[in-house]
């Protein structure tokens, strides 16, 4: 089926995205998984082929193009032709808008260019030992002391954490609020920021994670990041958005893993016949390529709303549940279907299927996601009991 939202230019541009990835980073993805982390100059390719925050404004040396198309089709390419492990899209389109949009000119001046050419590569600090989806049990916390604020604490499960020379973290600004948090951009070299081990994950091997200390750093007063104590407000603010490139990339991951397994059970012979044409097998592969026409038609859509500026934070839960479901279940139908080679790592949809697992945590994880969309139905127990209350 003709999806329908893309014209000439967005089908050169994945025609030029394509290429990069093929020809340079494709070829590396081994051995990046090998030594668990993208070489460095991965974003510094990417920045000079214009991959980066495409978003950003010309004066900061981006093409000005916050058309989310552009993002959707670099994350289905990459899926197919890159390695889901080099996280452009959390540098590019995750926290660099969070400067964009929150960022004062001279922030923005003082930051964006080197964003935008690979120089700084970008991370986003919230999750904790003790505080994953609930943002509001964050620990880590910021003290005004006149001329600067002193950072401490510490943070868990962050994406790039290795590579960054940006970290946007979230603390408690105001010890009596529970959601009185601000954002404050560290920098690579400010005294007392200091990276723990590069974790070690069941899959996505080569994606620096990391966990990040913060002991006494002193935090200059111009790089607080948005309104003092609004932080957690900012940070709901770009959840629809985060939700929406998980939906996205889970999608193209599982499209993906289809398209490997399809050409393997085309080629691989049992008892005497290919395993495609297997009645079993064939009504498996027409289910999965159901399902995910199916959710490329809702997820389309949701892009397209995303780009009038009016995409809901259920609509976003609902991409993002239902992508990662499919997602987890495509990975697993397709190992199921390379037989023992699936479960090989020399066979791409091994690494597929680990991949694929955290999916469902990450961005808020399934479970929140049927909690946002419940609530949007009139399903809220907290409503129910205030209501019981008051009477």
């Amino acid at each position: 089926m003709d999806r329908g939202i893309f014209d000439e230019e967005h089908e050169m541009f994945r025609d030029s995205a394509r290429s990069f990835l093929q020809n340079e980073i494709g070829p590396n993805a081994e051995r990046w998984a090998e030594q668990e982390i993208v070489d460095r100059d991965a974003f510094l390719k990417a920045g000079a082929q214009g991959l980066l925050c495409m978003w950003a404004d010309e004066k900061y040396g981006g093409a000005g193009v916050a058309d989310f198309r552009y993002e959707q089709i670099l994350l289905e390419e990459n899926a197919r032709y890159g390695d889901v492990g080099f996280f452009i899209f959390l540098h590019s389109r995750l926290v660099g808008p969070y400067i964009g949009a929150l960022g004062t000119e001279e922030q923005k001046a003082r930051w964006l260019p080197k964003c935008v050419s690979g120089e700084n590569v970008l991370a986003i600090a919230m999750t904790e030992p003790g505080a994953g989806s609930d943002v509001s049990g964050i620990r880590t916390k910021a003290e005004d002391k006149g001329d600067h604020y002193l950072l401490n604490g510490s943070k868990t499960y962050i994406s790039n954490g290795i590579l960054a020379d940006l970290v946007i973290v979230a603390a408690k600004t105001d010890p009596s609020s529970s959601h009185a948090l601000s954002l404050f951009v560290v920098e690579r070299g400010m005294e007392g920021f200091e990276r723990g081990r590069n974790l070690k994950k069941m899959g996505m091997h080569s994606q620096d994670t990391a966990e990040l200390f913060f002991n006494n750093v002193k935090v200059p007063k111009e790089n607080l990041l948005g309104e003092f104590n609004r932080g957690f407000y900012h940070l709901m603010h770009f959840l629809a958005e985060e939700r929406l490139l998980s939906a996205v990339g889970s999608l193209a991951n599982a499209e993906a893993a289809y398209a490997v397994t399809l050409e393997y059970a085309s080629d691989r012979e049992v008892f005497g016949q290919k395993v495609a044409d297997f009645q079993v097998n064939r009504f498996k592969f027409a289910d999965m390529r159901t399902e995910m026409d199916v959710a490329q038609a809702f997820i389309d859509r949701c892009v397209m709303v995303h780009n009038e500026g009016e995409l809901t934070a259920d609509d976003a839960a609902k991409a993002k549940l239902y992508a990662t479901e499919l997602e987890d279940r495509v990975t697993d139908h397709c190992v199921q279907l390379h037989g023992g080679s699936g479960y090989m790592d020399e066979y791409p949809v091994s690494r597929m299927y680990t991949a694929a697992r955290v999916s469902r945590i990450y961005a808020g994880s399934s479970e929140i996601m049927r909690e946002i969309i419940s609530r949007s139905i009139g399903l809220d127990p907290r409503q129910k009991s205030t209501t019981k209350d008051a009477a």
